[in-house]
């Protein structure tokens, strides 16, 4: 969800429970102990609110929570948004650790290089409709796009 969307007051923990109901607790604790793997802050925070954890660690938490259910599929509305360089970069690179993993992966983004560099093919929309698609190496290059939308910088 945009805006991360947990609950608050619940631990970390809990979040992931929300994210793996219907799960046996055999099945909760393997995933639990793969997402623990993906992302170190859901072990070294398990027990913490979910509130009180900055925007990334939050946001880390919420794409964990998103996890637990093996989804074949991932959407990513935003998941740079409001969030510290340092975050975006992790974030990004836990996308492409979720692709490596065999989940196709769809992101609505407005960091344009940094969703293209993790993506395997991109859309640009303006006003609803597509103007620009193709593979997102060919678009990190492509003069439209640059100008438009990158700023003309790599």
């Amino acid at each position: 969800p945009e805006g991360r969307q947990l609950f608050p007051e619940l631990s970390v923990v809990e979040n992931l429970r929300v994210g793996a109901l219907g799960l046996s607790a055999a099945a909760f604790s393997s995933r639990f102990d793969a997402m623990t793997d993906l992302f170190p802050i859901v072990a070294a925070r398990r027990l913490q609110a979910a509130g009180s954890l900055s925007g990334g660690e939050q946001q880390m938490v919420c794409l964990a929570r998103a996890l637990m259910s093996s989804p074949r599929l991932l959407l990513m509305d935003e998941p740079s948004l409001g969030l510290a360089p340092k975050f975006v970069a992790r974030i990004f690179d836990l996308v492409r650790r979720v692709r490596q993993q065999g989940v196709a992966v769809v992101i609505v983004e407005q960091n344009a290089r940094a969703a293209l560099r993790v993506a395997e093919h991109g859309y640009v929309l303006d006003q609803g409709r597509v103007t620009v698609a193709g593979p997102a190496a060919d678009l990190l290059c492509d003069d439209r796009v640059v100008d438009a939308y990158l700023g003309g910088e790599g």
